[in-house]
């Protein structure tokens, strides 16, 4: 037995109690861990289901602390962890096993494509800017249309604008008044966006990889995901490939998500990077002889990775606040679907409140089949 196996029996503390760590609990209390969730929301989704919860903030560092004496092994759900509390866990004699450093890189977008580049991984075209006489040439150079992004902090398209012409500028300008830095890309007119979920080891850096899926956005929110991807098999390798170039750059360990885009079918592009399990990963609950939260809670317990083999395919779709009750009103005729509701207690419409999964190598059909009877909202 290796001295960093976690026996079964001891706590596991998560960082985040969203629904990433409400499904990383599941599985661990299935392989007879305890759990103890750090979180501002009482009776957070994660809390509902774990042993215990410390009601703080993220950055406070006595609850921090308090969270480190009661658990053996801590884990996080989110990329947006305080850093100084990460490193803080870090420094503990290794009770943070996936480090600080894979937060410091992915909370940052100059970092990140930093280290894309030091994999030397192909990514779109970029600029980092922090000044408006910055932000002009840059924008010169790369032309329209093109997208900046604040360097920390966004999601689902939040942080984010589009350039399409010189009036967006002043979109841009405002956006850079309130924060030191931001990217300019290139805008990539792509055929699709896919991304791969994997799982790194402590022990000798093993990977594990999930069949490459393809993602379906609608207004900047993922709204399903196709496992396997339709896509040729040399891009389903250079993903993999890209995934253990990036791992082994950063140090990854526990499941990671790459997300990028398919380029005039025959190459790839590398987007961003989630240092978590990832929505995009929800299919292999039912889909895959292992989940992408059981393969990383036996990464950062120090276990050995499963083999991952698929169940055919997969189609997830997010449910959303304003899709939950016409969802449930036709649930006979969705009886296919694995249905996984969050715990959430205050629904927003564009708010993601469960998911729900079909399996089988006939998924896509029966997805399609009933996006076209409108008992599904299509992308």
């Amino acid at each position: 037995m290796q001295n960093n196996r976690l026996l079964f029996g001891r706590t596991i503390g998560i960082i985040g109690g969203g629904q990433l760590g409400r499904m990383m609990t599941t599985v661990a209390k299935h392989m007879g861990y305890h759990v103890i969730v750090l979180d501002p929301t009482p009776n957070c989704p994660t809390a509902q289901v774990s042993g215990g919860q410390i009601v703080a903030a993220y950055d406070d560092m006595n609850a921090i602390k308090e969270l480190a004496e009661k658990c053996d092994v801590v884990t996080y759900e989110f990329e947006n962890v305080d850093l100084t509390a990460a490193e803080f866990l870090e420094a503990k004699g290794g009770i943070l096993p996936q480090g600080a450093n894979s937060l410091k890189v992915t909370q940052d977008r100059e970092l990140e494509k930093k280290a894309m580049v030091d994999s030397n991984q192909p990514v779109a075209e970029f600029a980092i800017v922090q000044t408006v006489q910055q932000l002009e040439k840059a924008v010169e150079k790369l032309g329209y249309p093109s997208v900046v992004k604040t360097c920390r902090g966004g999601y689902d398209g939040k942080g984010q604008v589009k350039l399409t012409n010189e009036r967006d500028i002043k979109e841009a300008s405002e956006m850079l008044s309130a924060t030191d830095r931001l990217i300019v890309e290139k805008w990539v007119p792509f055929d699709k966006e896919i991304s791969i979920v994997f799982t790194r080891s402590q022990a000798g850096g093993d990977i594990s990889y999930f069949p490459v899926a393809e993602n379906i956005h609608r207004d900047h929110i993922l709204h399903a995901t196709i496992a396997p991807a339709r896509v040729a098999g040399h891009i389903a390798e250079k993903a993999k490939k890209a995934a253990k170039a990036i791992a082994e750059t950063i140090g990854v360990v526990g499941t990671f998500a790459i997300e990028m885009f398919v380029v005039g079918g025959d190459e790839i592009l590398i987007n961003e990077l989630a240092p978590r399990p990832h929505n995009s990963g929800h299919y292999t609950i039912e889909a895959c002889n292992v989940s992408q939260f059981e393969q990383h809670i036996r990464a950062i317990c120090g276990l050995p990775l499963i083999p991952v083999y698929a169940h055919g395919g997969a189609v997830m779709f997010n449910l959303l606040g304003k899709d939950i009750e016409p969802f449930f009103r036709k649930m006979d005729e969705l009886t296919p679907a694995h249905v996984h509701m969050y715990g959430k207690e205050e629904n927003k419409p564009l708010r993601k409140m469960g998911h729900a999964t079909f399996i089988g190598d006939n998924a896509l059909t029966i997805y399609n089949d009933l996006v076209e009877k409108k008992l599904i909202e299509s992308n």
